[in-house]
């Protein structure tokens, strides 16, 4: 079968797409043939070719035709035997657009052009008819570029049009995506992300997957108005190629790139037992069940499942089914292996539990997650001029290929400054128990800076204006990151999250808030830099509580 383009448009060209399968021996070409129109719409008759026998029966004599132009007379269509309707109208293209119609190169002409066009082909096709043969004469060395069947599935209906070594693997590969309950920060997100990672381990024992890394957007922090905050890559926050040291990644548009369209062949929304579990009798197991609250996706006309697929309004999911599930994330892996989707969504990930917490594996995958290197700079800049701190002298010597870093704790001294994270908003009623007022973390603070003779505190927090007002007012030695708008616009309010942490990170005595996975992340990040675990494990307390319990040290595992 041979696919032709016609369109009179440019120069008569050539070009040509083909798949070769030895196997079935089918041949699949697209032809683009392209003839200027001279003005006033007519087209130069140029000098046929001698047909071969074939198109004899389907060529008009070239003097036939010209008596026919000579007298007037409109020229007559040719029989729609086979194709669609030809795309000229009164010797003219139709909007100037391509049509696509069916030719079967045995039979001479293409059903469905006109004569004359099909005169034309003959006489201005020289020069693809020769292309055409070198095409055929490529086919031999061309057979392994083949799409596979799954490709011209729905979403998949075109082969992919990358280099012939990266389709084939992009063919034979299986796509993770997923997705975390709306309300979920910034940070928990980064923890699930952990936890998904260790299933594609797991996964990759047995098969190639990739994990799809989902776009961020739609957070409860990032309030920052006038500011587009929905289908932001990873690599504005995080370094990808450090994420690939680990396991296989890619962002979200090159998947869309490499499946061929918005598709995601199976979603599976993730709950708990509505029965729960019996204290005392802790099972890992998995069993699709009825949905236990009704899932967020609605069905469009086409039985697509239309959802919010990170601000992405034209992705939709063929196929839905709820999972209960109690366990760590591998307990997932038999079903994924099991199931002939080519690409799987995970929604409400967040109910897989980590394979091995604070384990190597857990570790690896924490190191991996280096910030973008852009963000690094502007954090590094600000300490270096706000804090009288840099990496020489605090002693934080960063490695940007993670895998050779390897710090010994205690090594890192950090900058000359306190690092505060003071969480606010929901904390003051959903903790009030373990967070302190202002006077209380203002009294704290100015303790810990005269135990260590510091001059300065670097406060990150997500306080309103006035509670910031007062932080100003009690602590002369106060210090923030305050962006400009256009530096909010640039660096996002997820940026502006990741250079305070890194900023927190190099102090040389931090102190965080309770259950804060906004805290936990820095502690993370400053047991990778090596400090000491008595200056980072640290964190306010309420200001009636009576057993004030310290972070736990979860040690790195290298």
């Amino acid at each position: 079968m041979i696919t032709v383009y016609w369109n009179f448009k440019g120069d008569v060209q050539l070009t040509s797409h083909f798949i070769a399968n030895k196997g079935s021996k089918r041949l699949d070409a697209e032809i683009l043939l392209r003839e200027r129109p001279t003005p006033g719409g007519r087209r130069p008759v140029r000098p046929p070719l001698k047909p071969s026998r074939p198109c004899q029966k389907r060529l008009r004599a070239p003097s036939a035709e010209r008596a026919t132009r000579a007298s007037g007379k409109a020229l007559p269509r040719a029989p729609q035997t086979r194709g669609p309707p030809s795309p000229l109208a009164n010797g003219r293209p139709k909007g100037g657009r391509s049509r696509r119609v069916q030719a079967n190169p045995a039979r001479g002409a293409a059903p469905g052009l006109p004569e004359r066009g099909a005169s034309q082909m003959a006489a201005g096709g020289g020069r693809g008819l020769g292309a055409l043969l070198l095409l055929l004469l490529l086919l031999g060395v061309t057979a392994a570029a083949q799409p596979s069947p799954e490709a011209f599935q729905a979403g998949l209906d075109t082969p992919f049009s990358s280099p012939p070594a990266a389709a084939s693997a992009a063919l034979h590969r299986r796509y993770l995506l997923y997705d975390v309950n709306p309300p979920e920060g910034f940070n928990l997100r980064r923890d699930v992300y952990i936890r998904i990672a260790s299933l594609i381990k797991t996964l990759s024992k047995r098969e190639a997957w990739v994990l799809v890394l989902p776009p961020w957007g739609r957070l409860y922090h990032w309030q920052s108005p006038d500011i587009h905050q929905v289908q932001i890559p990873w690599f504005e926050f995080f370094d990808v190629p450090s994420l690939n040291k680990n396991i296989p990644v890619i962002e979200y548009e090159q998947f869309l790139a490499e499946s061929g369209g918005p598709f995601i062949e199976q979603i599976y929304v993730l709950q708990s037992y509505a029965e729960g579990w019996k204290e005392g009798t802790w099972e890992e197991k998995i069993d699709e069940r009825p949905c236990i609250d009704p899932p967020t996706y609605s069905v469009d006309r086409h039985k697509y499942y239309r959802g919010w697929f990170w601000g992405y309004e034209e992705t939709r999911g063929l196929k839905l089914a709820c999972l209960s599930v109690q366990g760590s994330a591998s307990v997932i892996a038999p079903l994924l292996l099991n199931t002939s989707s080519r690409s799987v969504m995970l929604d409400r990930a967040e109910n897989l539990l980590h394979d091995h917490y604070a384990g190597k594996e857990y570790w690896d995958t924490r190191r991996s997650m280096v910030f973008a290197k852009h963000l690094r700079v502007v954090g590094d800049m600000f300490r270096t001029k706000y804090l009288n701190s840099t990496d020489e002298r605090d002693r934080t010597q960063y490695t940007e290929d993670w895998t050779k870093m390897k710090v010994k704790l205690g090594t890192a001294v950090g900058g000359p400054y306190l690092g505060v994270h003071l969480r606010r908003k929901d904390f003051i009623w959903g903790h009030r128990n373990d967070v302190p007022s202002i006077q209380g973390a203002v009294k704290k603070i100015t303790s810990l800076m005269k135990t260590h003779k510091l001059e300065r505190v670097f406060v990150a927090t997500d306080a309103v204006a006035d509670e910031i007002e007062e932080l100003n007012g009690l602590l002369p030695g106060m210090v923030r990151f305050e962006p400009s708008q256009e530096e909010v616009k640039l660096y996002r309010d997820g940026g502006i999250a990741v250079i305070d942490q890194w900023i927190c990170a190099h102090a040389s005595y931090f102190i965080g808030t309770s259950v804060s996975t906004f805290s936990f992340r820095i502690h993370e990040e400053r047991e990778i830099l090596g400090f000491d675990p008595k200056m980072t494990y640290n964190r306010f307390c309420g200001d009636e509580e009576r057993t004030c319990e310290q972070p736990t040290h979860w040690k790195i595992v290298y």
